[in-house]
């Protein structure tokens, strides 16, 4: 009878074990379904902004998550980040929700009609979804991803259109030459958007998660540092700080406060370009290269092919280092624009530098040295005298007991008439006939 009590209880410690390891596992293989992620997608879309959303996907993807809410407001950025974006999250087999908290303009527009549910707060705004440059090329492709994206999360792809292409017009909603931008009630009745929420718990009442857990992403520091720096206006005042503090530098004994400065703006231009993924290391030893070129250019009489070189190396590592060839250049025309004026008013107000006076020419033609200037002939303006050679039309005429060398207007004037000085500019005498 012991013998068969302590059997049972082998077994009821067999059982109670395996129900202990069932109920683990089970809860290790449901870890992540009651949880909902929040991935914040503010600013400029750019590679940055794309890189930082596919490292938190990827990071999350694996945890089973219930549903992902992308947190949008934005006012746009590169489309074809925007579409790398999309492409991410129309792949997901998670279920998808775009909150629309302010705004969701231009480039941001893909990204919010990729998801597969749509809220937008009361004060949202989405639309003006037009591209820079609009050209027919840029415009057709992008067109192209809206209504696609429109077609497959089944909302309205003429509608959407119609935040794109100012020629798109459709009656009692959009006149043509116009952009559509839509509030949270009208997007909501068009279908764009699914609901009105000003939280997340409202958002997930909505989809029955309620009892849900929250669990909102943040950007990092570097994305954040990226995110800010490779904004076209950041990037102009960095170069343009940049070019200036060198150009100061060549006006300063030593090294001085315009070198540190120049130093800080490239490092900031193309270390924030490198972490968000548009510069690398090859570009960077192609600017320093290039500066060193320069540098030697300038130890160096004249202007040769020291100097070109460097000039060119620098140019191509900014356009390397950027977004987009038409950021590189728009940024670096004003960025030259304001160095070139700086480098007037320097000149203007008596800076001088070491080094622009080895490419410059100093010497001066002094009378002592037997140079001589020529004399301005403004004297002669509205006097008389007589032709001493025939005048066609160059000659030579007589004033008060100077040869001056004179042309006419355009005809003949005979030696020995008497003339009259209509025109002086610098050395060239212009006369006319004189009739008493």
């Amino acid at each position: 009878m012991l013998i068969y009590g302590g059997e049972i209880l082998k077994r009821a410690k067999t059982f109670l074990l395996i129900f202990v390891f069932l109920i683990f596992f089970s809860n290790i293989s449901l870890a992540g379904r009651n949880d909902v992620y929040v991935i914040p997608i503010e600013g400029e879309i750019n590679k940055a902004t794309y890189q930082f959303v596919r490292d938190k996907v990827k990071e999350i993807e694996n945890k089973n998550p219930k549903a992902i809410i992308f947190k949008i407001d934005t006012y746009g950025g590169l489309i074809d980040k925007a579409n790398d974006i999309k492409e991410l999250i129309m792949n997901l087999d998670t279920k998808t929700i775009a909150f629309v908290d302010n705004k969701a303009e231009s480039a941001g527009v893909l990204i919010t009609i990729s998801c597969e549910k749509v809220a937008m707060s009361d004060r949202a705004t989405i639309g003006a979804a037009e591209t820079i440059p609009n050209t027919e090329k840029v415009m057709s492709l992008w067109l192209r991803w809206l209504t696609d994206t429109a077609k497959d999360r089944n909302r309205d792809p003429k509608v959407i259109a119609s935040m794109a292409d100012k020629d798109l017009e459709i009656k009692d909603l959009v006149g043509k030459g116009e952009l559509l931008t839509l509030g949270n009630e009208d997007a909501k009745e068009l279908g764009i958007s699914d609901l009105t929420a000003n939280s997340y718990k409202e958002i997930l009442k909505e989809f029955n998660m309620e009892n849900s857990n929250i669990i909102s992403l943040s950007k990092d520091f570097k994305t954040k540092i990226a995110q800010f720096i490779v904004n076209p206006y950041i990037a102009t005042f960095l170069l343009s700080v940049g070019f200036i503090g060198l150009l100061i530098e060549l006006f300063t004994p030593g090294f001085a406060a315009g070198g540190t400065l120049s130093l800080i703006a490239f490092a900031l231009f193309f270390g924030g370009n490198y972490l968000a993924g548009n510069s690398t290391l090859g570009s960077i030893i192609l600017f320093i290269a290039g500066l060193i070129l320069v540098i030697i250019e300038l130890g160096i009489p004249g202007f040769g092919v020291p100097g070109i070189g460097g000039i060119v190396c620098v140019i191509t590592s900014i356009v390397l280092a950027s977004g987009s060839i038409e950021t590189a250049i728009l940024s670096l025309s004003i960025a030259v624009i304001l160095t070139i004026i700086t480098a007037v008013l320097l000149i203007k107000y008596g800076a001088k530098s070491p080094y622009l006076d080895k490419i410059i020419l100093k010497t001066k033609q002094e009378n002592d040295d037997g140079y001589t200037s020529m004399p301005m002939k403004d004297k002669y303006l509205n006097k008389k005298g007589i032709a001493l050679t025939t005048l066609r039309p160059a000659g030579t005429i007589l004033i008060n007991d100077d040869r001056v060398d004179a042309v006419t207007e355009g005809g003949y004037i005979e030696k020995g008439c008497k003339i009259k000085v209509i025109e002086v500019q610098g050395t060239r005498v212009v006369v006319r006939e004189h009739k008493e």
